[in-house]
């Protein structure tokens, strides 16, 4: 019988797409690692191609990454994965699935709706109200509506004063006029990775700050540890990822002196955190998990 052939969309030498790449090969003797911004839709044909290649021809595709940074134009290259789909293509995720999460709004509101705990949050084109946000949270983090690993995010502090912090707010809605507005949370220098299959929890990581950065993330010199969560924080990560049906995501939690809170739900998850954090070979699963649902 022949071995079903699936594609890993990711940036390619990265170690996270090589690693995935690597396990579908293990299993498939079939690699192709797929940049998007090599490939061409031709809709006349309903054909997505890829160096010679017609990913509408393929059994699966595992979206690892969409783009190196987000950006609007992340959503385009998800909706051309819909015609690969249409086509009969298994992709994983869902490109539907994904584009809700690509979007910071998108994902918070979905999390809010399901009544999940999150940062006071306010979003708004209005530098008048994101002023008084400022001042209401006393410390306010301002978050790009598409960007991962904390990129373009900063902090405005309302102690600095009015002509500052009014200052920092035109700059940031300069370049990004709908401003997402979230309390700067007290972290104790540590969030947590929760890491989930087809909505099957499999375990959890810290990312634990080694320096004064106001942020946990390893670009930042945060480190990965292990963390074992009680089952009520196990049951709100569930509840969390719930939403977006997503074959394979990390839920960002951290625990705060009011309660846990969720920051948001990835739309790829994290193989390295997985790994290093929590013993956690999420390549092999998620391949494995591939195989089962093309063969289905």
């Amino acid at each position: 019988m022949t071995e079903p052939r699936i594609g890993v969309i990711g940036i390619p030498g990265k170690w996270s797409t090589e690693t995935l790449a690597d396990a579908v090969e293990a299993r498939t003797g079939f690699r192709l690692v797929i940049d998007m911004a090599q490939v061409s839709l031709d809709l006349t044909t309903s054909s997505l191609w890829f160096k010679g290649v017609d990913l509408c021809k393929l059994d699966g595709l595992i979206v690892k990454k969409i783009s190196e940074e987000y950006s609007p134009h992340t959503l385009d290259r998800l909706e051309m994965l819909r015609v690969a789909e249409n086509r009969g293509v298994k992709v994983f995720s869902g490109a539907e699935n994904i584009i809700r999460l690509v979007d910071r709004l998108s994902c918070t509101v979905t999390l809010s709706n399901a009544g999940i705990p999150m940062p006071p949050t306010c979003v708004t084109e209005d530098r008048e109200a994101a002023f008084a946000a400022v001042n209401r949270f006393g410390s306010a983090v301002f978050k790009p509506l598409f960007s991962t690993k904390a990129r373009g995010m900063c902090i405005l502090e309302a102690s600095a004063g009015e002509d500052v912090v009014r200052k920092d707010i035109a700059a940031f809605s300069e370049a990004h006029p709908v401003m997402y507005i979230q309390q700067k949370m007290d972290l104790s220098g540590q969030d947590l990775g929760m890491v989930f299959l087809a909505g099957e929890y499999l375990g959890t990581y810290a990312r634990v700050s080694q320096s004064k950065a106001w942020n946990t993330t390893i670009e930042s010199g945060g480190k990965y540890a292990s963390y074992s969560p009680d089952d009520e924080l196990i049951a709100l990560a569930h509840k969390a990822q719930e939403p977006f049906g997503l074959d394979f995501t990390t839920v960002d939690v951290a625990l705060t002196p009011e309660g846990p809170i969720v920051f948001e739900v990835s739309a790829f998850g994290g193989f390295k955190g997985a790994l290093e954090g929590a013993g956690i070979e999420a390549a092999g699963l998620y391949a494995d998990h591939a195989l089962r649902k093309v063969r289905s």
